[in-house]
């Protein structure tokens, strides 16, 4: 340790030092000289330049005391000593070289200039003088400032922090450079943090998103200012999306301690030295630091004191990295004391330099040194660190930037002076440092030369412009350095900045940029580290309006030129706006113009000028979003961006970004959103705002309130005008009249009243009593059916409160009816005597009742007057507000009162009011001019009308200008032969044509009914006209209705309405009728789409099946072949269509006809018995079927739907048909369903009347005792026939693998394992005392490793490194044949060592696979009792003791002797008596007799228990008791459960009917899902029949949990939809959209959007193409396509869609991706069916114009020329084939192979 020592004695006295040395290097030379072997030893001390310098000091020795002079200069003096202290240094440096492999050789390598220069020294000369002269001759050390260049990876450098996103930090480091640190790049603690969080996102999104502990937020780490060293990782380029490199490069950084210590061992630090280090745990009293050092065992602690003022030690979190000062070590050097208060450590009184360096690799950034100057230059200024290492300080760096003093002043040669390391160049030689001398970087602390100014930015910001920036340096090569009017702080223009031109050098006394002259300039960044502004003085960014994101400001009108147009992924348009170099703006679709654009290409092409509004920044992601509507472009209004600044009254336009039922959110600029009420939205009333409002449509409007409600913001605004708002509520309110009829929406509702808003701010309340007539009960019961949102009509007006626009309404019937006729009384001049009054009691008093009516007039009503049974009851029998009915016996005149009566006088007449006359109708201008009075128009007469309009149903005529008519298809055709299209049978008229029609009577419009002519009603009345000529009827009442339609009459009937299973018709006006689906036609194709094929209008020919005129019903059906089909009729091979009537999870079945109902199979759903899946078809589905089989006698059809029987025969076939035994051969491979589960084995249903059998123990090479459990009906297997009794009808199977699989591997035994063997397996169970594993791939083999063979270093708690399921790898240690134990291991170091000794070669000791028991317990753990292994043992539990951890070992092969419990009522099995049955006979396979007596057994009692339920009538159970029989021997039926609740049901039992259903759940079987689905479902409809809606909420949730939630959501909307309730429906879709497990599927979406469209009255259209924008950020990427085509094809298909908007949704699919040519072909389909021909035409074109193939060119050409051949009689054909020739020409002179 003497030289250690020795190079740390700078600071000593001169006079002990040189006398040290001297004696050292004396005693070292006589010692080398003679030890020549060694040359690697001899050359530190072999420099003869040490003779004469060891005389010189030893004169000089003499006179120092008397203070003498040397001979020497001081710089040579120093060098002497730097000399003695280097060749120390560098041998200890090559020690170390050469323990890592290298020779001696390589360390002369490593100094070659000294060596050469002692070499020759030595020879020339002794003299002092010579000596000093070689001195001069050593190479000038050159300048180098840091660069881009001289950057490499393993370059460290200081940096300060600039600038925290949420993805990286941003370091300012010297020389204008900045580098990235990534967030895995900071510390190995913030990294595990970061995959800790990552792993808990996966396992718990919900939990970790509402964590905020676990939030990692990089400024809570890092701060700005903040001085870190860092680590270059890489160096490179940016590149754009297309990987084209860009010209900003990227300096990508780490602050790892484990980076930036590197080299520095625990015996390198001391004191003063500086060390990164990051935060590992945050005590009470400090930090506890990682350092980064190999030896893991030595630690950082930082207290809490030294932390320094700006940081809180409560909040330093884990993982945070400080760059810290060591001030001191403990005893045995692990623990490192640091600090991070930089103001303690730069303190100039006490400024903490490094003062010895045991290794020269301690010199890193961030190192505060003492350097020895060694040249000054006006590009810096060079010295030597310690005479150890070159250090260089550039133009910078020295300061000589901003500096006027000349350096040499400065600095003086052989001076010292403070700096601090900033940088280092590892492929410099000789090795050398960068330092900085600027004071703030060697105080650690941000440039600051005003108390009061914190940040150099405040005084010039980023891209502001100076107009007079004055050159005050100019570096020729370099750049101009210029003063910008900041006091102290200068700014620098790098050469490539100046101009736009190239400028090759600059001259500071000439040119246009020498020193004094002024210029513009704009700032452009500033650098930290050098104190500078950094600014370009080009005329191409002075003229740039935006030099960044951060100067384009929300609100502002900015201009640009149109870059591109693009296609977003929702199949929507958007446009990019170039503003500025590099800054570019986005324009959504919804904000390119004021209105909706079909071709926004052709406005806005590239390099357009435009004018827009920025409407959003965002700065982290660096998008600007802009608005280029005029509406908002030239609004003179200030724009909205901060909640504060927005005070009631002020007035803004908004864009609509969502609009419901309730309102519509509005969207201004930046984060501002307001919500606009439906209320508020018009001064006139609106239903539904989806109607009247659009996304994206701008509004205008104010702000009613801006308050701030929890975390959130509530802007609410208004659309109407608020000069003639209250002007028009009270006008609206005045005309409100006490005793009208009124209506509105319900807006609030509570539990003893109703708020209704009447509109015009008018608000309605309706009491709770005044609901209904009847009791509280009904009250409440009218309560829950009102619904918030939904309207409510003819509400009378009771009261008026004139202060506050509130109104008092009534509900009650019997006041309503009153006021619709007028009588009800409102003042006292409306009540006469005898008068019936209906009203309700006010009051009860002693001997009287207060009846009140509308107005607040009260009657009163005295006990003489009511009948005498109420007389006698407590308050007459009545309460508060209950409705009464009394009559008027007295008027009191002068006291303006009147008594009531309840008894009847026969002297006392009803006063009814005269009804007035009304006057007649007066017509104008008849279009028949024969008719000239209203009493022209009589039953019977022929006149003349003309056509208004042609409906699918009817004609709208005029008979004059103000009456009006209608010609219902009915009564437009004689005979059948007239219709001309069937499907459109009323197109043959048209508008404005003059038709011959008799009148036949009047049409209710409002009731859709037929009325006689006689009833006359309405002021404009609409008449019934007929356009038939045959038959003339005499009167009306020889009009047709159903008494005169008799079973089996032909008629024309003309669809009105398709329904579910329905298709509803009209024979006459007043006859209407219906067609089950499988009565329309033979052809099943068109009963696929029966919307499609038979709209509403079609004309039918339909014969009469079955009349009921008391149930007004009529069955009718069109003429087919099918319906006349029997069961002799059908023939094998016969494909027919079916009805779908019931759907199990083992058969179909279909109905044929009236008469026929035949059955498919599992084995006859598909060809592919894996997608044989029921369930895909549900009831009221139409499909085609095959007949297979049918037995006439028993009157049984089987029937197929697989592809090769109903489709084609040469489709592929995986599973072949099997009908007969002869189809079998031993040896086959079959798969099939299991029919039955018994305990003697499986029985497998093959084909029809086809079943094979598999004993257990041909089921699986492995003993498994409860083999029950893996087995189901209907659960598909594979097995091989192994022999085939065609006599008996027998057929032998096994689905053991090793008969299945050819390469079976068999599972590894006992015996198989041998010492040493490394396994793979799975934690089976951990104990304290070691851990369970269970060997993959095995019988259940396991065995213990014990806890002190778990790992190489002692383990404490076993549960924290492994769980139960966890995979392992293990090495046996020992086998223990006679206990039948396997002891493991799991240390490291065995299979370190065994993967060593293999190496080169293929180990075959590992055994691994598959776990085929994991997730069993080691109580119940199961193992195969194999034939050859008889030698079997128990698994025994496993005490908390270790001694008896043994019996965990054993091998599991024997079953355990622990009974199994049956199962209750669920796979009840009647063929077994025996339900204790032993667990040990279970698995025999013996077929011994005694065995066989006791199957024949059990086998007789069940089927005497089966025969009893035979008994029943063959009209099915009529009773209980029948229901309750035969639920004893189908438990698990779902038909029969449910019948059973309709029975109850009819019986008007719904609590019994709601008991069964629980009971069926209980008794079901639990793997009989689709069973309890149906008992669910069924419950369900008993509830939203029966029941209020949050009973029905409660049994849905509940069926939720135990089925698919999914399923029971569909079928739910399927509920309310059928029974009418559609806002249910719509509020369980919104809610299912919601939700995340459901949104991935693109059923829901279009089924919502269907619903929406379609389904629901009035339709949305609005709300359903909304939905499209959510359902591709939820669906996954992949079926974006398929879902846009979807909701494309909607717009066609639904009669609420717009063709317009699909044709504009497919052009943007197919100019995204114009080689998907199934979308082409969907968008032809389409565009056929809607009729337009033009646009098919322009498709087809447009497909060939393309790059297409051959092949596909072909299919193009055929499908025009059909389509041609249909229309116009085939003219275009020509045409088309023309532009085929023209295009096989084109390709062919392309020179396309036939082959493409």
């Amino acid at each position: 340790m003497a030289p250690l020592k020795r190079g740390a004695d700078s600071e000593s006295s001169e006079a002990k030092k040189i006398k040290h040395s001297s004696d050292n290097r004396a005693s070292k030379r006589q010692r080398k000289v003679e030890s020549t072997a060694d040359e690697s030893k001899a050359k530190p001390t072999s420099d003869v330049r040490n003779l004469p310098k060891n005389t010189i000091l030893k004169s000089e020795e003499t006179s120092f005391p008397r203070g003498g002079a040397s001979v020497l200069t001081p710089l040579e003096h120093k060098q002497i000593q730097i000399e003695a202290t280097q060749d120390v240094l560098f041998e200890q440096s090559a020690k170390k070289k050469t323990t890592k492999g290298q020779d001696s050789e390589d360390e002369d390598d490593g100094e070659p200039k000294p060596e050469v220069r002692r070499g020759k020294k030595h020879k020339k000369s002794k003299a002092d003088k010579k000596a000093d002269a070689q001195l001069p001759e050593e190479p000038v050390l050159k300048i180098e400032g840091l660069s881009y260049k001289k950057l490499v990876i393993g370059s460290m450098v200081l940096g300060q922090v600039t600038q925290i996103t949420s993805r990286d930090v941003v370091l300012a480091l010297p020389n204008n450079l900045s580098g990235f640190i990534p967030l895995t790049a900071i510390s190995d603690k913030f990294t595990s943090r970061i995959e800790q969080l990552l792993e808990k996102d996966e396992g718990d999104e919900d939990a970790a998103g509402s964590d905020k502990e676990d939030d990692i937020d990089l400024k809570e780490i890092f701060r700005v200012g903040q001085y870190l060293r860092a680590y270059v990782t890489a160096t490179e380029r940016a590149q754009n999306k297309k990987g084209i490199a860009r010209s900003k490069k990227r300096i990508e950084l780490s602050t790892n301690p484990t980076l930036v210590n590197r080299g520095i061992s625990k015996s390198d630090i001391v004191k003063n030295s500086m060390l990164q280090a990051s935060v590992l745990s945050n005590e009470e009293h400090g930090l506890v630091m990682d350092i980064g050092l190999e030896d893991q065992t030595v630690r950082g602690f930082m207290s809490s004191k030294e932390l320094g003022s700006q940081i809180d030690h409560s909040l330093v979190q884990e993982g945070a990295v400080f760059l810290c000062l060591v001030t001191g070590l403990s005893s045995d050097g692990r623990i490192i004391k640091l600090s991070a208060d930089h103001e303690k450590a730069a303190n100039p009184k006490k400024f903490a330099f490094l003062g010895q360096a045991p290794n020269i690799d301690l010199f890193l950034p961030g190192t505060a040194v003492e350097v020895l100057i060694t040249d000054t230059s006006t590009e810096g200024v060079t010295g030597k660190l310690m005479g150890l290492l070159d250090a260089t300080a550039d133009l910078f760096q020295s300061g000589a930037a901003v500096s006027k003093a000349n350096l040499s002043d400065k600095y003086k040669i052989g001076s010292k002076c403070r700096a601090r390391v900033i940088c280092t160049f590892p492929d410099s030689e000789p090795r050398k440092v960068g330092v900085s001398l600027l004071d703030h970087v060697i105080a650690l602390a941000p440039r600051t030369e005003k108390k009061d100014l914190k940040d150099p930015l405040d005084a010039l910001q980023i891209s502001s412009i100076v107009e007079d920036a004055r050159v005050t340096k100019v570096e020729p090569t370099t750049g101009l350095f210029l003063d910008v009017g900041v006091k102290g702080l200068r700014a620098f223009a790098h050469i490539s900045r100046i101009s736009n031109e190239k400028i090759e050098s600059l001259t500071d006394s000439s040119g246009p940029y020498k020193l004094e002259s002024k210029h513009r300039a704009r700032v452009i960044g500033y650098n930290p580290m050098d104190g500078l502004y950094l600014v370009s003085l080009e005329t191409s960014v002075l003229d740039q309006p935006f030099f960044r994101h951060e100067d384009v400001q929300v609100g502002q009108i900015v201009k640009g030129k149109v870059e591109k147009l693009i296609a977003t992924g929702e199949g929507r348009s958007a446009v990019i706006v170039n503003l500025a170099e590099g800054i570019t703006g986005v324009v959504p679709e919804m904000h390119l113009a004021d209105v909706h654009l079909s071709h926004p290409d052709r406005k806005f092409r590239e390099g357009v000028s435009v004018t827009a509004r920025v409407l959003a920044v965002d700065l982290s992601r660096r998008k600007i979003r802009l608005t280029l509507k005029k509406s908002l472009v030239n609004s003179e209004a200030q724009p909205w961006t901060d909640y504060d600044k927005i005070t009631s009254g002020m007035k803004s336009p908004g864009t609509l970004m969502k609009v419901t039922s309730a309102g519509a959110v509005v969207q201004f600029y930046g984060e501002i959103k307001a919500w606009l009420p439906i209320s508020e939205m018009s001064e006139a009333y609106i239903d539904d705002p989806t109607i009247h409002f659009r996304v994206g449509q701008v509004v205008n409007v104010r702000v009613l309130s801006n308050e701030l409600k929890g975390e959130d913001q509530k802007l609410v605004v208004s659309c109407k005008d608020p000069e003639s708002a209250d002007v028009e509520r009270q006008t609206a309110f005045e005309k409100i009249s006490l005793g009208d009829l009124v209506g509105g929406n319900v807006k609030e509702k509570s539990a003893d009243s109703v708020t209704v808003d009447l509109g015009d701010g008018i608000r309605g309340i309706i009491r709770l009593a005044q609901l209904s007539d009847g009791s509280e009960k009904k009250n409440k019961s009218a309560l829950e059916r009102v619904e918030v949102g939904r309207p409510l009509r003819d509400l009378v007006v009771l009261s008026k409160n004139h202060k506050k626009p509130i109104v008092g309404l009534t509900n009650k019937p019997s006041l309503v009816k009153d006021a619709r006729a007028k009588k009800l009384i409102t003042q006292f001049e409306d009540v006469v005597k005898g008068q019936k009054a209906h009203g309700f009691v006010r009051a009860i008093e002693a001997g009287r009742v207060f009846v009140e009516f509308a107005g607040g007039m009260v009657g009163l009503l005295l006990k003489s007057q009511m009948t005498s049974e109420m007389a006698q009851l407590p308050d007459f029998g009545l309460r508060q507000y209950q409705s009464i009915t009394t009559r008027v016996l007295d008027i009191d005149e002068s006291k303006r009162q009147f008594l009531l009566t309840m008894k009847s006088k026969d002297d006392v007449a009803e006063a009814i009011p005269p009804t007035p006359v009304k006057e007649e109708l007066k017509i104008v201008e008849a279009v028949d001019s024969s008719i000239k009075a209203v009493t022209d128009l009589q039953f019977g007469k022929t006149i003349s009308v003309r056509v208004k309009s042609v409906k699918s149903t009817q004609v709208n005529v005029q008979v004059s200008e103000n009456i009006h008519g209608r010609i219902y298809a009915t009564e437009a055709f004689d005979t059948w032969d007239e219709i001309r299209d069937k499907k459109r049978p009323l197109r043959q008229f048209h508008a404005n044509q003059i038709v011959q029609v008799r009148i036949i009577g009047f049409h209710d419009a409002k009731n859709h009914r037929f009325l006689p002519i006689s009833h006359r009603q309405g002021r404009n009345p609409v008449y019934e006209l007929s356009a038939k000529k045959l038959p003339k009827l005499a009167s009306a009442e020889e009009i047709p209705t159903l008494e005169n339609v008799t079973v089996g009459s032909k008629w024309t009937a003309f669809v009105n309405h398709i329904g579910e299973t329905y298709l509803w018709v009209n024979l006459t006006p007043v006859v209407r009728g219906r067609i089950e689906f499988m009565d329309l036609s033979d052809d099943v194709s068109l009963l696929a789409d029966v919307e499609k094929n038979f709209p509403i209008g079609t004309a039918l020919q339909v014969s009469v099946k079955a009349v009921d005129v008391a149930s007004n019903r009529l069955d009718l059906a069109v003429e087919s072949s099918q319906n006349k089909l029997t069961l002799k009729d059908l023939n094998k091979g016969m494909v027919v269509g079916g009805l779908v009537l019931k759907v199990t999870e083992s058969t179909v079945l279909v109905q044929i006809n009236e008469n026929i109902v035949g059955r498919v199979f599992l084995t006859e759903l598909a060809d592919d018995y894996s997608q044989a899946n029921p369930t895909v078809h549900a009831r009221g589905d139409i499909i085609r079927v095959c007949v297979v089989d049918v037995d006439v006698p028993n009157k049984k059809v089987v029937l197929s739907t697989r592809p090769s029987n109903v489709l084609s025969s040469s489709l592929p076939v995986k599973d072949p048909q099997i009908t007969e035994f002869s189809q079998l051969t031993a040896n086959q491979v079959v798969r099939g369903f299991v029919k039955r589960v018994a305990d003697s084995g499986l029985f497998i249903f093959l084909g029809l009347d086809i079943v094979g059998y598999a004993r257990v123990s041909d089921l699986s090479d492995a003993y498994i005792k409860d083999w029950k459990s893996l087995y189901e009906i209907d659960q598909l297997v594979t097995g091989r026939i192994t022999s085939i009794d065609s006599k008996k009808k027998q057929i032998s199977m096994s689905l053991k693998a090793s008969v299945l699989v050819e390469d079976y591997v068999p599972p590894v035994e006992f015996n198989d394992l041998n010492k040493g063997d490394i396994v793979t397996g799975k934690v089976r169970k951990v104990e304290k005392f070691g851990v369970f594993i269970v060997v993959d791939n095995s019988n259940n083999v396991s065995g213990l490793c014990h806890h002190s063979e778990v790992a190489d270093e002692k383990v404490e708690d076993l549960a924290s490194l492994y769980k139960e399921g966890d995979a392992v790898k293990a090495k046996i240690l020992k086998v223990d044949s006679k206990l039948r134990r396997i002891s493991l291991g799991l240390k490291y170091s065995y299979f370190k060592s065994s993967s060593e000794d293999a190496a080169g070669s293929d180990s075959d000791g590992e055994i691994g696979g598959v776990d085929l028991m994991e997730g069993v317990s080691d109580a119940d753990s199961e193992s195969e009792a194999s034939e050859d292994d008889a030698d079997t043992r128990d698994v025994h539990d496993v005490s908390d003791e270790e001694s008896d951890a043994a019996d965990e070992m054993e091998i599991d092969e024997k079953p355990s002797t622990k009974a199994v419990l049956g199962l209750s009522t669920s796979g009840f099995d009647w063929n077994s008596t025996d339900l204790g049955f032993n667990n040990n006979a279970a698995g025999s396979d013996s077929d011994s007799s005694a065995d066989a007596t006791k199957k024949k057994k059990k086998h007789r009692k069940p089927e005497i228990k089966i025969d009893r339920t035979g008994d029943l009538d063959k009209n099915g159970p009529q009773s209980v008791a029948d229901f309750e029989r035969l639920l004893m021997g189908q438990p698990n039926s779902a038909e029969l459960w449910v019948r059973y609740m309709v029975f109850q049901r009819e019986l008007n039992e719904i609590e019994k009917a709601r008991q069964i259903a629980r009971r069926a759940l209980s008794s079901i079987f639990p793997r009989e899902e689709a069973a309890k689905l149906d008992v669910w479902t069924a419950l369900l409809h008993l509830e939203n029949d029966f029941s209020s809606a949050d009973a029905v909420d409660e049994v849905f949730k509940e069926a939720c949990q135990y089925n698919n939630a999914q399923e029971m959501h569909d079928r739910l909307i399927k509920i309310y939809i059928s029974s009418g309730k559609l806002d249910k429906a719509d509020s369980l879709y919104q809610a299912m959209i919601k939700n995340k497990s459901f949104t991935p599927s693109p059923t829901l979406w279009l089924s919502y959007a269907t619903f929406l469209m379609t389904t629901l009255t009035p339709p949305s259209p609005t709300r359903a193409r909304a939905l499209l924008q959510r359902a591709t950020q939820s669906v996954p990427a992949a079926l974006h396509r398929q879902l846009t085509t979807k909701f494309a094809a909607l717009e066609y298909k639904s009669p609420n869609g717009d063709a317009e908007r699909g044709r504009t949704i497919f052009e943007g699919l197919v100019a995204a991706q114009p080689r998907k040519w199934d979308t082409w072909d969907v968008y032809v389909e389409l565009e056929r069916a809607h009729g337009e021909r033009g646009y098919v035409r322009g498709l087809f074109e447009r497909m060939v114009k393309g790059r297409v193939k051959r092949r596909r060119a072909g299919v193009v050409f055929r499908r025009w020329v059909e389509f041609e051949e249909g229309e116009e009689g085939g003219k275009g054909v020509e045409r088309v084939r023309a532009v085929e020739r023209e295009w096989m020409e084109r390709r062919e002179a392309e020179g396309e192979g036939e082959g493409e």
